[in-house]
């Protein structure tokens, strides 16, 4: 289709979806689409759509704008909105322990910085945690290093590491996060529910919190 084409309908304001918070954080690459979706989970309130905002946000012509939110909301990494919502005005500290619980099977989550100290954990004992948080640290340094190899050489797409029964399900896994230049270890028991509005309200107080520094 050409660009001409494309146009927009409607009176929204600009959400990632859960698929978008995941992609804008799984990687430190900073491609047009990953800087976008950083750009818009750094926001305090869920910015009015417009092809104004998108020029001015990614330096583009009309067209390209235009062809540019068409694709990120045809690969499901936005949404529309049809009131504003603004960021849960309370503590991170407040915040994770409801937030982590629904991201795991059984509701036991931490999430980690780079430096191995936890930031807010659900189901986990304070020491339990801050042995975890100190493993992801150690597991995010190796991820770091062999990198290239991972995603350029054997191009997988997986970015999480886990511990993995006979079965092949993971009992464990722990997942780089990425905001601004902080660099986050969500680790969780069983398999992963990323897919709903719980992830993406995380990421978007990250973004908010950290995501100044892009």
């Amino acid at each position: 289709m050409a660009t001409d084409h494309y146009s927009l309908a409607g009176d929204f304001y600009l959400h990632p979806t859960p698929a978008g918070a995941y992609f804008a954080a799984s990687r430190p690459s900073r491609e047009p689409a990953r800087q976008f979706l950083q750009r818009l989970l750094g926001e305090a309130q869920t910015p009015h759509l417009s092809v104004g905002l998108v020029q001015s946000w990614m330096g583009m012509g009309e067209a390209d704008a235009l062809e540019f939110i068409f694709r990120l909301q045809s690969t499901g990494l936005i949404q529309g909105l049809p009131v504003p919502v603004s960021v849960p005005p309370d503590s991170i500290e407040a915040l994770l322990p409801p937030l982590l619980a629904q991201l795991a099977e059984d509701g036991r989550a931490l999430l980690a910085d780079q430096r191995g100290l936890y930031l807010g954990t659900a189901g986990f004992a304070h020491e339990t945690a801050e042995e975890l948080a100190a493993l992801g640290a150690d597991l995010a340094r190796v991820h770091e290093r062999h990198a290239q190899l991972l995603h350029g050489n054997l191009r997988l797409r997986g970015d999480g590491w886990g511990l993995i029964g006979a079965s092949g399900a993971s009992d464990l896994g722990f997942w780089p996060l990425y905001m601004g230049n902080e660099y986050f270890i969500l680790i969780l028991t069983g398999a992963p529910r990323f897919n709903q509005e719980a992830f993406t309200t995380l990421m978007w107080t990250l973004g908010v919190r950290y995501g100044a520094t892009v």
